[in-house]
């Protein structure tokens, strides 16, 4: 294969507000950070494990204003983008870095007014996806997702 391919989906949980920020001339750009969860048990133990990722999610213009008027913090979301890596100086005069997912498509998974999360008017997705959680409140993470427990061959 001789092209290249810079895709992200995934599917996560708002770990806080978006926040948007406008320039000159109209244009805006949302970031948020959104949390994603990988469960499994522990053979040796059978402990129940849960490692929590975080990602930063940026979304550009009326998107962005779409997802701050609509989303909040714990709220469950689909994105698709692609990564960016950026750099900056730092005040101390380093070098910084950070990875985000810069969106190109998203779904809402919650919905506010359905105290379930399921969406509505979808009776595919209200099989499919996983319920609402409740909110986070202060500095707590979002509930992971609870899945089926599956095989997997972790030696440990």
């Amino acid at each position: 294969m001789s092209g290249t391919l810079n895709k992200v989906m995934l599917i996560g949980h708002l770990g806080d507000e978006v926040k948007l920020h406008y320039f000159e001339g109209g244009n805006c750009i949302g970031r948020f950070p959104i949390a994603t969860n990988e469960s499994y048990t522990n053979r040796q133990t059978g402990e129940k494990v849960t490692n929590t990722e975080w990602h930063n999610i940026v979304v550009r213009n009326k998107a962005a204003e779409v997802c701050e008027k609509y989303l909040g913090k714990g709220d469950l979301i689909y994105v698709e983008g692609r990564l960016k890596t950026r750099q900056w100086q730092g005040e101390d005069g380093n070098t910084r870095y950070t990875t985000e997912i810069q969106v190109t498509d998203f779904t809402f998974l919650s919905n506010r007014n359905d105290p379930s999360g399921n969406p509505q008017g979808n009776p595919q997705a209200r099989e499919s996806s996983p319920g609402r959680t409740p909110e986070p409140k202060g500095n707590e993470r979002p509930a992971p997702v609870d899945t089926p427990d599956e095989e997997d061959d972790l030696p440990f």
